[in-house]
């Protein structure tokens, strides 16, 4: 079985980490749009367009699946993808939302999103969480993190800096939704910033738990090729691979 991973940049290597220690396929072909990255600060039309045309870059692959590891282009194109792509089309947003309601059953804790702009914009884990009866929801954008993240800064003075301005006047959350695949890169920071005492969740493994459910996946995958483009610098985008994934 292969697969497609759509991400804004280097964010979608987190879903693509949790795909191969999971060994689900055995092919992966990844494709970060780093020349117009971040997606999150731009309209819904613009969203739309840069992701119909990333699914063209698909349709030249035998892929049995896309995932849009882009939480920007989940909440807000995830319907006019699946409506024009041949092949099944999954988003990260509903399998995050899983993953928060079988990780945090008490209804009354205080749970954090964060994402770009867009993302929190779209309300696209708000409301569902809302209807689904948990109280006590904020969410904040926290758009600075995906340019340092672009820049390899996954720890130091400018991420504390921003996490400090993000965070400093929040009620200590019991669980942060990671609403970007950027953010699980910085995971250990932003843990380590709420003193380890918040539970995260993040979409590379809320993804796999989602396609287990979906999907009959009879074997595992000892070895998977992974295939990367990008559509500026694909040197920077193999740096961020090999370091990360260690493939």
């Amino acid at each position: 079985m292969r697969v497609g991973v759509f991400d804004s940049g280097v964010g979608g290597l987190t879903v693509v980490k949790s795909l191969l220690e999971h060994k689900l396929f055995e092919e992966i072909i990844y494709y970060g749009d780093t020349a117009r990255v971040p997606y999150g600060i731009k309209d819904k039309n613009t969203i739309t367009r840069y992701s119909l045309e990333a699914l063209e870059f698909f349709k030249n692959f035998d892929i049995d699946l896309l995932i849009t590891a882009c939480n920007t282009v989940s909440a807000y194109s995830l319907d006019e993808l699946k409506e024009a792509a041949p092949f099944d089309v999954v988003g990260v947003v509903e399998p995050g939302i899983l993953a928060l309601q079988n990780t945090i059953k008490d209804k009354n804790s205080n749970i954090l999103i964060i994402g770009t702009n867009a993302t929190i914009k779209s309300k696209a884990y708000e409301n569902p969480l809302s209807t689904s009866k948990y109280v006590n929801i904020s969410a904040c954008a926290t758009s600075l993190f995906v340019p340092i993240v672009e820049e390899g800064l996954y720890d130091g003075p400018v991420l504390q800096s921003a996490m400090q301005h993000y965070f400093k006047d929040l009620k200590h959350p019991d669980a942060i939704i990671l609403g970007c695949t950027h953010f699980p890169l910085i995971e250990d920071s932003i843990f380590n910033y709420f003193k380890g005492n918040t539970q995260l969740i993040h979409s590379g493994e809320a993804i796999v738990e989602y396609l287990e459910h979906h999907y009959n996946f009879s074997k595992k995958f000892e070895k998977t090729e992974l295939k990367l483009f990008a559509s500026e610098n694909p040197e920077a985008l193999r740096r961020v691979a090999k370091k990360w994934l260690k493939h």
